[in-house]
C-alpha cells in the first residue's frame, strides 16, 4: 500500500525539490563553466606561462563558486571550516574519504594545489585534458600512465617549496560505513622524500549531503560538514 497521506505527500515534494536543487548545481557545473569559465581556462590554455598553476587556480574558483552556491539553496547544511585549514601551505595533506564531494572541497580551498586522481577519469573527452593540463597526478603507474606520473612526481618537490599543498586520499575509495579504510601508503613516502609536513584532516558528513548511490543531492537538514586539522608530521 502507498502512502498518500500527508507524510506521504512531504516526501513527495522533498524528493521534487531534491531533484530540483540538484538540476540547478549540475546546471553551474555545464553552463556556468561554458558561459563563466571556458573563456579563462582557453586564455590559460593558450597564453599563460604557467599552465598548470593557472589551471589550478581556476579549478579552485570553479568549486569555490559551486560551494557558494550549496550554501546558497541549502541553509539546512551548516558548514564549519576550522580556520587552521585554510592556512595550510607547502605540505601533503591527507583526509579521509566520505563523498565525492570530499576532493572538490579540498580544492576550492588552496588556488595552487596539486592531487592524485583515478587514472580512468583521463581517458574522459575534454575532463581528462582538463586533469592534465592541471598538473594533477594520475593513481595508476602502469602502461601509459607510467610516465605521466614520473613526469609529476619529478617536479612535486618544487611544487611543495614553493607553497602548494598536494591533497590525497589515502583509503582510496569513499567510506561506505563511514569508518577509516586501510590507507594507502604513497602519500607518506612522497612527504618523507620531499621533507614535506603532513597535515591530517578529517571531514564528518557530506555524505549526509551526497549519499553514496544516489543522483539527487539531499538538501535537508539539519546537518553540519566539518573540515578540522587533527594532526600533522614535520620531517
Amino acid at each position: 500500500m502507498t502512502d498518500s497521506g500527508p507524510s506521504g505527500r512531504r516526501r513527495s515534494l522533498q524528493s521534487a525539490f531534491d531533484f530540483l536543487i540538484t538540476l540547478l548545481l549540475w546546471a553551474y557545473f555545464t553552463a556556468g563553466f561554458v558561459l563563466l569559465f571556458s573563456p579563462f581556462y582557453l586564455w590559460a590554455c593558450l597564453f599563460s606561462k604557467n599552465r598548470e598553476q593557472s589551471f589550478q587556480g581556476l579549478n579552485c574558483k570553479f568549486y569555490r563558486g559551486f560551494f557558494s552556491l550549496v550554501r546558497v539553496l541549502m541553509p539546512g547544511h551548516r558548514w564549519h571550516i576550522q580556520p587552521e585549514v585554510m592556512t595550510i601551505r607547502s605540505s601533503v595533506i591527507v583526509c579521509n574519504h566520505r563523498s565525492y564531494l570530499d576532493s572538490i572541497l579540498l580544492i576550492s580551498l588552496y588556488a595552487k594545489h596539486n592531487t592524485i586522481v583515478k587514472s580512468r577519469l583521463f581517458d574522459i573527452p575534454l575532463f581528462g585534458s582538463m586533469l592534465q593540463w592541471s598538473g594533477y597526478i594520475p593513481s595508476s603507474s602502469e602502461g601509459r600512465f607510467a610516465e605521466m606520473m614520473i613526469r609529476r612526481l619529478e617536479k612535486i618537490k618544487a611544487f611543495l617549496d614553493g607553497g602548494g599543498n598536494l591533497i590525497v586520499f589515502p583509503e582510496g575509495t569513499r567510506s561506505r560505513n563511514g569508518r577509516i579504510g586501510q590507507m594507502n601508503k604513497g602519500a607518506f613516502k612522497i612527504a618523507r622524500q620531499c621533507k614535506a609536513p603532513i597535515k591530517v584532516l578529517f571531514v564528518r558528513n557530506t555524505d549526509r549531503m551526497f549519499r553514496q548511490g544516489s543522483f539527487s543531492f539531499h538538501t535537508r537538514g539539519p546537518n553540519t560538514i566539518s573540515l578540522e586539522l587533527v594532526g600533522g608530521v614535520d620531517w
